[in-house]
């Protein structure tokens, strides 16, 4: 008895789907995993006590330290008579001065989300990270990949700025 090439096909077909239907690997989905054992973690110690606790509310927020990478620094107000920037004064190739080393940073017209976009060459962090910039009147900003301020400059002069980083260091862009 010969079978056609279609009913070769089918019977193929119903074969696989006959297989597919007998598969197990969907009916471990309802059961729970067998939990993980517990790693050994050593002992903890301590050469000091802590301080009582103090009542929610009560605490005195100047006893805090300050919080990781958080500066209270913000750059220099700009310049008795600094001209407003625009964008036309930013776009192009700068060089980079940042606490006394030298690189590279390229603005662009290129938008990056509601900012434009900018891309650094050689600098240190945290310019490294400089990846959007934006002008507001006197205002050059420095944004990072996230959307955070990485420095704040004003025109100090005819193709120059300069300001401050997020960390406080000073930066200088020049042509």
């Amino acid at each position: 008895m010969a079978l056609s090439k279609t009913g070769l096909v089918v019977v193929s077909l119903a074969a696989l789907f006959a297989a597919g239907c007998s598969s197990t690997r969907f009916s471990s989905m309802n059961q729970q995993p067998e939990p993980l054992q517990a790693a050994p973690s050593g002992s903890v110690t301590s050469s000091t006590a802590l301080p009582p606790p103090v009542s929610p509310g009560t605490a005195d927020p100047s006893s805090f330290p300050e919080a990781p990478g958080a500066s209270t620094q913000v750059a220099a107000a700009p310049a008795e008579g600094a001209p407003d920037i625009t964008t036309g004064n930013v776009v192009g190739a700068w060089n980079a001065s940042v606490a006394g080393q030298s690189c590279q940073l390229i603005t662009s017209l290129t938008k990056l989300g509601s900012n434009n976009r900018a891309a650094s060459r050689a600098c240190a962090a945290p310019v490294n990270g400089v990846k959007a910039w934006n002008v507001a009147g006197k205002q050059l900003s420095l944004y990072d990949e996230s959307g955070s301020v990485v420095a704040t400059l004003y025109s100090s002069g005819p193709e120059k700025f300069d300001g401050q980083t997020s960390t406080g260091m000073p930066i200088s862009l020049s042509r």
